[in-house]
């Protein structure tokens, strides 16, 4: 699967670090499009600005956390459908099943190699890039 032609993601984290380290893996993927926001409520503003094909967010952030965001999107019939990766560090891990619940297409534990980043995005898009293509 190659990701060349595919939609924008949309990366949601509060640590400058984080999300530079995710875009570079991202843009070695071949995604060429990748908006960045700070929190939840930055990411529902562009959301509400652009179509994404992929949300990947952490759970702890401020104002709007990762699972707020997840909600937010799994409530919006225009958004519901957009595969959602959730990320935290193993000492949030005990989130995931509140995640999972709530509609989140995978989970991730910080930090991850580009190759499990790969995967996963893989495993949660598979099923759009079959519609598409």
């Amino acid at each position: 699967m190659t990701f060349s032609g595919f939609p924008p993601v949309l990366l949601v984290d509060d640590v400058p670090m984080i999300t530079e380290v995710v875009q570079a893996i991202l843009g070695r993927l071949g995604f060429a499009e990748i908006d960045t926001a700070e929190d939840g409520t930055a990411a529902l503003e562009l959301l509400a600005q652009r179509r994404y094909g992929l949300v990947i967010s952490d759970w702890n952030m401020q104002p709007m956390t990762g699972y707020e965001l997840l909600r937010r999107v799994r409530s919006d019939r225009a958004m519901r459908e957009i595969p959602f990766i959730m990320m935290t560090t193993q000492a949030n891990a005990d989130c995931f099943p509140t995640a999972k619940r709530a509609g989140v297409n995978a989970c991730l534990v910080k930090p991850f190699t580009p190759a499990t980043l790969r995967e996963t995005i893989v495993a949660v898009c598979r099923p759009l890039r079959s519609r598409v293509d």
